[in-house]
């Protein structure tokens, strides 16, 4: 038995020194949601605003931004929608304008679909 309460002591001296190494690494969170940026000493700094998605349709214009369905005129914040495209959304402030791109940097180009053969008669 004084053998086995020895190797016990040994195991917990053992996790006891290394205890502190583990917590001193910074982990970043995975649910932590991709608009809000830490600040320093955990302090979150201002969340950014962020385009999401589009859905344009012939009766309505709608976005998705930082989470929440804005239409064609609505309001984010103290800002109004004043343009939907398939690619971007213009916000308008009382002092300035705004425009958030969907997939910003990446560059936008149409697939070529191959013809349909005819069979000839």
């Amino acid at each position: 038995m004084r053998a086995a309460d020895g190797a016990l002591r040994v195991l917990l001296a053992l996790f006891a020194g290394a205890a502190p190494c583990a917590s001193a690494q910074a982990l970043v969170d995975p649910t932590r949601p991709p608009n809000v940026v830490g600040g320093e000493q955990g302090v979150e700094s201002e969340p950014r605003t962020e385009l999401q998605s589009v859905l344009i349709s012939r009766a309505r214009r709608v976005a998705i931004i930082n989470g929440e369905t804005v239409m064609l005129g609505g309001k984010v914040g103290e800002a109004r929608v004043t343009k939907i495209s398939e690619t971007e959304v213009e916000l308008t402030y009382p002092d300035r304008k705004e425009v958030l791109k969907l997939l910003d940097g990446v560059a936008r180009k149409p697939i070529k679909t191959a013809r349909a053969k005819r069979s000839p008669r």
